[in-house]
C-alpha cells in the first residue's frame, strides 16, 4: 500500500529533548506542509502551458516519424528505443541527484519551481502519488521542449532525402525525450501501490520502466543512492563503480558545499 512508504527508511538522529513521534513522516510532517504550501498559481500555469506544448509537439513529430518510416530502418530504431531508455535514465539519475543534493529551496527562481518538490519528496513520499498529471508532468515537459521544438523545426524545413538521412537519429532523439517527458509519471507509479493498470505493472515487474521495489532503495535516509527513475537500469552499475560519491567528493572538495544539507534541514523540521 501507499502508506507503506510514509517513513522514509533510516531517520535522522533526534535530539534529546525531541521524541519519534514529534517528528512525523509523510503529509503530516511541519517540512512536508511547509513546502507543499509553496506550490503557487503560477508554477501551476508554467507546468499546463508546458504539457500542452509539449503533447502539441509530441504528436506532430510522431506524425511526421511514422509517415517517414521505411521496414529497412527497425534494426536502427530498434536501437534508438535502447539507446534513448538509457540516455533518459541517466541523465534522470543526474538532475535527481543534482537535486536532491544541491542547491537551497532559498535560490531564486528555481528554489521554489524546481528544488521545492524534491525536498518535499523525501520526507512525504507518497505526495507524488496525489499530484495530478499536470503537476506531476510539467516539469520534465518543460525540460524536453527544446529538442522537441528542434524536431519539429526540422520536419518544417528539411528536404525528404535530409530527413530519411536523418530518420535513425531522430527516431533516437524522440525516444529519448518520450522517456524523458515521462519520467515523474513512471516515478509516481513506482510509489502507487494500488489501481495502477495492469500494462504498468507489467513493464514494472519486467524492468522496462522504474520498479516499485528497485526504487525504495533510494528512499533509506540519507537518499544517497540509487537516483535514476526512468528505467533504473543504471543504478546498480553506477553504484558498483562509486559514480555519484565521485561526484559528490569531488564538488565538495572544489566548493567546500556539505551534500544534502539543504535536503537534512528541511527533514529536521518540526514546526
Amino acid at each position: 500500500m501507499a502508506g507503506a512508504e510514509d517513513s522514509p527508511g533510516r531517520q535522522p538522529e533526534l535530539d534529546e529533548d525531541e521524541t519519534a513521534e514529534s517528528r512525523r513522516w509523510g503529509a503530516q510532517h511541519a517540512g512536508a506542509r511547509e513546502l507543499a504550501a509553496l506550490y503557487s498559481p503560477g508554477k501551476r500555469l508554467q507546468e499546463w502551458c508546458s504539457v500542452t506544448l509539449c503533447f502539441s509537439l509530441i504528436t506532430y513529430n510522431l506524425v511526421h516519424l511514422l509517415l517517414l518510416a521505411r521496414w529497412e530502418h527497425t534494426p536502427l530504431v530498434i536501437l534508438g528505443v535502447v539507446a534513448g531508455a538509457l540516455v533518459a535514465d541517466f541523465l534522470s539519475g543526474l538532475v535527481h541527484w543534482g537535486a536532491d543534493t544541491w542547491g537551497s529551496v532559498d535560490l531564486p527562481i528555481v528554489g521554489k519551481a524546481f528544488i521545492r518538490p524534491f525536498r518535499e519528496h523525501h520526507i512525504d513520499p507518497t505526495a507524488i502519488t496525489r499530484h495530478d498529471f499536470i503537476e506531476t508532468n510539467g516539469d520534465n515537459c518543460l525540460v524536453t521542449l527544446l529538442p522537441l521544438l528542434n524536431m519539429a523545426y526540422k520536419f518544417r524545413t528539411q528536404s525528404p532525402e535530409t530527413l530519411e538521412q536523418l530518420y535513425p537519429w531522430e527516431c533516437f532523439v524522440f525516444c529519448l525525450t518520450i522517456f524523458g517527458t515521462f519520467t515523474n509519471q513512471i516515478h509516481k507509479w513506482s510509489h502507487t501501490y494500488l489501481g495502477l493498470p495492469y500494462w504498468v505493472t507489467v513493464l514494472q515487474d519486467w524492468h522496462v520502466i522504474l520498479p516499485r521495489k528497485h526504487h525504495r532503495i533510494h528512499h533509506v535516509a540519507p537518499h544517497e543512492t540509487y537516483f535514476c527513475i526512468t528505467t533504473g537500469w543504471l543504478n546498480y552499475p553506477l553504484e558498483v563503480i562509486g559514480f555519484w560519491r565521485r561526484l559528490e567528493d569531488l564538488i565538495q572538495g572544489l566548493t567546500g558545499e556539505k551534500p544534502r544539507a539543504d535536503d537534512m534541514k528541511w527533514a529536521q523540521k518540526i514546526k
